[in-house]
């Protein structure tokens, strides 16, 4: 994706300086935030490691349906992942809602988005060693249980 006015080699080296520990093409870990690839159609979806309050490792198994991207519950998102079905484990990102965000989707007084990001990461400790290293509580367990 390219903003308007400015050359590829602008927006080449923009997106350069954000590379930081852990690229997949799918699941990007940068200095200041995860980007989640393809989350939405094409587009990727950028998350601050400040705004997720707790990611939780789960068996991919205990969130049901396995699935390539998209929700079956209304509850977790999947960003596209081909690979998916290969893999045992799946990282839940609980982010802390917006107070300006006003979505359908959430209730007021929500702590959490009511949405979970969900990624499948081609090498899941790896991101969770960059997660930690940037304050983010990372944990095991049911993505649901607080």
């Amino acid at each position: 994706m390219r903003c308007s006015g400015r050359s590829n080699f602008e927006w080449l080296t923009d997106t350069l300086s954000y590379m930081a520990g852990y690229d997949d093409g799918r699941v990007a870990c940068t200095d200041d935030a995860i980007i989640l690839r393809r989350y939405s159609l094409w587009r990727a979806r950028r998350i601050t490691y400040q705004a997720i309050r707790e990611v939780r490792q789960v068996p991919l198994a205990s969130l049901g349906m396995v699935r390539i991207q998209g929700s079956g519950d209304f509850v977790h998102w999947f960003n596209y992942d081909p690979h998916r079905r290969h893999k045992e484990h799946a990282l839940v990102l609980h982010i802390l809602a917006d107070k300006q965000e006003r979505s359908a989707l959430r209730t007021p007084g929500d702590a959490d988005e009511r949405v979970k990001p969900v990624i499948t990461p081609d090498d899941p400790d790896s991101v969770i060693a960059e997660l930690i290293a940037h304050g983010v509580k990372v944990s095991s367990g049911p993505s649901d249980a607080d």
